[in-house]
């Protein structure tokens, strides 16, 4: 059987002050008429039933995420004790759908990825499975076709091509590199032998768990006493003690970068990760003078910025160029578009500053 496991943490800084701490950005409604989070569980709606889909996300987030995905059974949204990174929370789901189905297959996703259309993207997933099927010792990773280069993404270097499911390429992968400068990323995009790598990975339970033992010893022992307690009374105390000692490491690192039998499929659909206010250019509908505009906003001599109005206040703005105007929570933040990877410094010292309350 597929199952789904959607990676719904966060801390909310990339989109701040709109994302908070307990509402981070896939609880919010950025892009279309429902959240981030809701998207994603629509989207792989039709080949995997709600009982079968597993949110993993923060103890303070928990709730909220309940709140948005009434259709899922209560005890399918899985609040770690505490962030430790991709691995252990892959494990942790691995753990959960192997005990249910010792066969079990499933698909990786981060909840705050745009997706499209969702029949390319089904037809992806599909061809995955079939991957899978056919070696299950393996480990599919989704591959986005770069269009430019890029230096805030990670790459796949592919290697021989392996077969091709429904038109979707199937590769070895020769390795997995960190993001890189300007100068490595041009070179990335002429070879035309990398993909971007979009953290969406599919596998069987018991594979990815056996990687996991295999490259990190530590971890899978941990794993094994969580999953054995899993479903007992004793299960909650069990995770709240082992998780907190698991090591903080993402699944990239820690098995994909490893492993002997790693597969990439060269994806066809359409894909945004979010990652911060920029985003929004190439998902809301721009304004004459090329502005991304929600909410109340009078934008006069503004041009090629991000306006959010988000609690019913007013944002007006006159002669800006290239700027981030966001009001949310009584906090406005204001940038200019180029200083936005300094946004997560910035939330990160709030707290030692005396505003802690607006985190």
């Amino acid at each position: 059987m597929l199952f789904a496991i959607i990676m719904a943490g966060g801390s909310g800084t990339r989109f701040w002050p709109k994302s908070r701490r307990n509402r981070p950005k896939q609880l919010l409604n950025l892009h279309g008429d429902s959240t981030m989070l809701q998207q994603t569980v629509e989207r792989i709606a039709p080949l995997v039933p709600a009982e079968r889909v597993l949110i993993i996300t923060g103890a303070d987030q928990a709730e909220a995420t309940r709140a948005q995905l009434p259709q899922l059974p209560t005890a399918n949204v899985i609040a770690e004790p505490c962030p430790r990174d991709t691995a252990p929370c892959v494990g942790l789901a691995a753990e959960i759908v192997a005990a249910q189905d010792p066969d079990g297959t499933m698909i990786v996703m981060p909840a705050d990825h745009v997706i499209g259309p969702i029949d390319v993207f089904l037809k992806t997933v599909e061809a995955a499975v079939a991957v899978i099927d056919a070696d299950p010792s393996a480990l599919v990773t989704f591959g986005i076709k770069p269009n430019r280069p890029e230096t805030g993404y990670g790459y796949i270097e592919r290697g021989e091509l392996i077969e091709t499911r429904d038109g979707v390429a199937v590769n070895r992968v020769v390795q997995f590199r960190e993001k890189p400068d300007r100068e490595t990323a041009e070179k990335f995009l002429a070879s035309g032998s990398f993909a971007w790598n979009s953290g969406i990975f599919l596998w069987r339970a018991r594979t990815i768990l056996q990687e996991i033992r295999r490259h990190k010893p530590l971890l899978g022992v941990a794993l094994d006493r969580v999953g054995e307690a899993w479903g007992t009374a004793a299960g909650p105390d069990v995770l709240a003690a082992e998780f907190p000692k698991m090591e903080r490491t993402p699944i990239d690192k820690a098995v994909m970068e490893k492993a002997a039998n790693v597969k990439v499929l060269e994806v066809t659909y359409d894909w945004n990760d979010v990652g911060d206010w920029r985003a929004l250019r190439s998902l809301l509908p721009a304004d004459e003078h090329g502005n991304a505009v929600q909410g109340d906003v009078i934008a006069i001599d503004t041009k090629d910025s991000i306006l959010i109005s988000d609690d019913g206040g007013l944002v007006a703005t006159l002669g800006l160029d290239d700027v981030v105007v966001v009001q949310s929570g009584k906090a406005t933040f204001v940038a200019r578009r180029d200083h936005l990877d300094q946004l997560k410094a910035l939330v990160e010292s709030l707290d030692g500053r005396g505003y802690g309350a607006y985190l």
